[in-house]
């Protein structure tokens, strides 16, 4: 039998994300150059829209290019930024009825690429379906430092009290205001770390970490994650015997 099968669908993560990692070792391990692994990865996640409208999942967060890896040979940075010009394909979300968001500092994409997914963006905003939010040029710690100042500069204006900064006050000025925390997050490529990804966001979500690598990442590998999340009991910081009280009630 299937994971897919197996599959309790009344209880599909509403938000999954995603650190898609292993593009590079899988063409290494094939002889082949990194590129050819990045063009190989573009393809699963065309795969992972249809794969997530199927299953009912509303929100995918991909993890696409971390400010990182700016630091990456320039090379392979000017090659990950024409992939992603060259894939930005509006009929994937018109097919799948998806939205298009960005999340990160923006500021350092080449313009033509930003220029196309702002066309993108703006094509795709009537569609409810499936929101696939595209983290670029992105990190945790960057994203919380922006936060900080926005709020900061709103105490200095008068807007907010020091002592009115609450856990909502962070949650909305971080650039996932709009979603909901991930139930599940997962990570292909035998790397057991969250690399500066959704870490406010993630205090409460389920972890999980497989080998295989995300050009090999399919429906069913998909499934078998979702699975894993399934049977994980969801405490947070409850006992199990509250959690069972409050789910019999």
């Amino acid at each position: 039998m299937t994971y897919q099968e197996q599959l309790d669908k009344e209880r599909i993560p509403r938000h999954v994300a995603i650190i898609m990692d292993g593009n590079g070792r899988w063409a290494k391990a094939r002889g082949l150059e990194r590129s050819a692994g990045h063009a190989k990865g573009v393809e699963a996640v065309r795969k992972l829209l249809e794969d997530s409208v199927s299953l009912g999942i509303r929100y995918v967060t991909i993890y696409t290019f971390s400010t990182e890896n700016w630091n990456r040979p320039i090379e392979e940075v000017n090659t990950l930024m024409q992939l992603l010009f060259d894939n930005i394909e509006e009929e994937s979300f018109r097919r799948n009825q998806a939205r298009l968001h960005v999340i990160g500092d923006t500021g350092r994409i080449p313009p033509s690429v930003m220029d196309k997914l702002n066309r993108c963006i703006e094509n795709t905003r009537h569609f409810d379906r499936l929101h696939v939010i595209v983290a670029l040029s992105y990190s945790s710690r960057w994203e919380i430092t922006e936060a900080v100042r926005k709020i900061s500069l709103k105490v200095a204006n008068g807007e907010l009290k020091a002592d009115e900064i609450s856990e909502e006050t962070v949650t909305g000025a971080l650039t996932t205001y709009f979603l909901p925390d991930p139930e599940l997050l997962i990570r292909t490529g035998g790397e057991i770390r969250l690399s500066n990804f959704l870490l406010w966001q993630s205090a409460y979500t389920e972890l999980y970490f497989c080998d295989t690598y995300w050009p090999d990442f399919d429906l069913e590998e998909l499934c078998k994650a979702i699975y894993f999340y399934q049977h994980r009991e969801r405490r947070f910081g409850l006992t199990g015997d509250q959690v069972e009280e409050s789910t019999n009630e």
